[in-house]
């Protein structure tokens, strides 16, 4: 026989009257293939380099597809002056909002860059090394998880809002020249977002066939509570491209994050053969791969228990 106290806490969780009871939510299916379409299709536009009109034809297909899938879909428009050219770039961030169940909790903060490189300097055809990348892994990759994730969010609202954002600018610098790299993120960062997310989580270049993610050293330096949730899920869902040890620092959008008083991680596989070359196109991408990290991120958004403690 139960305790009557066992049987009221019951009851009380069953009602949802106690706080955590009832936080998390069963995750939806993580579709990879839907989000291999989304990937082909953002490389159709051709190179995302900013300011160009393939670069705003594919914006156009993000603020239709996510007005679609979420409450509000958002632009933040930023002027970069490029001294390599002595010109004005205009760019743009575009954020996905979904409310979530309690609107009133700090949102979490998913981010990927949309922007393709404007040079290919390590072009397998040297006569390439000045012409743009179509850029399937590093860009449009981890737009098309953050894509399939919108799909989620319609079908099951998660439990705290969740903010989409897919910033531009992030692969605009030469080699070395660190300032003129993450120029989205900087932008995103100069509001005051202090205290409005409970953590972010960017994904880079997470597409490829080959997948090996392993922890990133800045994220597990300065936000290892973030990393650890992110590799515990990956093991209890058993997904073994996440390999569990330290390996690169990355100059990546979560500098900026951190910097703006946002505690993020990067996931990115660096172990990446054709990065900056005109061979990172869709084929060495796998559907797999975008669903190994969907299913990770959607485990995140739905399970407040795996969060780290404020």
């Amino acid at each position: 026989m139960k305790h009557p106290f066992q049987s009221i806490v019951t009851l009380l969780c069953l009602l949802g009257v106690i706080s955590g009871c009832a936080e998390d939510l069963t995750p939806p299916a993580f579709d990879g293939n839907r989000a291999f379409d989304y990937l082909e299709k953002q490389v159709a536009f051709g190179p995302r380099v900013p300011g160009t009109p393939a670069s705003a034809a594919c914006r156009n297909y993000y603020y239709d597809f996510f007005s679609t899938r979420c409450d509000a879909v958002d632009s933040q428009l930023f002027d970069y002056y490029d001294y390599y050219s002595d010109s004005i770039i205009h760019m743009v961030n575009v954020i996905a909002h979904t409310d979530g169940r309690d609107k009133s909790a700090p949102a979490i903060l998913f981010l990927a860059h949309y922007d393709s490189r404007p040079r290919a300097e390590h072009a397998f055809d040297t006569t390439l090394r000045n012409q743009p990348i179509d850029g399937a892994n590093d860009g449009a990759s981890g737009v098309a998880v953050l894509m399939e994730l919108a799909n989620l969010f319609k079908e099951t609202r998660p439990p705290v809002s969740m903010d989409l954002l897919l910033v531009d600018g992030e692969d605009w610098g030469r080699s070395g020249d660190n300032d003129a790299y993450l120029l989205g993120s900087k932008a995103f960062a100069r509001q005051n977002l202090r205290g409005k997310y409970r953590f972010g989580i960017v994904i880079d270049m997470i597409g490829d066939k080959d997948q090996n993610i392993y922890r990133e050293i800045y994220s597990d330096k300065f936000c290892k509570d973030i990393n650890d949730m992110v590799w515990s899920t990956a093991a209890r869902l058993n997904i073994t491209t996440f390999i569990d040890s330290v390996k690169y620092p990355v100059l990546d959008d979560h500098l900026s994050l951190n910097t703006a008083g946002i505690p993020a991680v990067d996931l990115i596989d660096f172990d990446y053969e054709f990065w900056h070359t005109e061979m990172d196109t869709p084929d060495k991408c796998s559907p797999q791969s975008l669903e190994n990290v969907g299913r990770i991120l959607t485990e995140i958004a739905y399970k407040k228990s795996l969060w780290p403690k404020k």
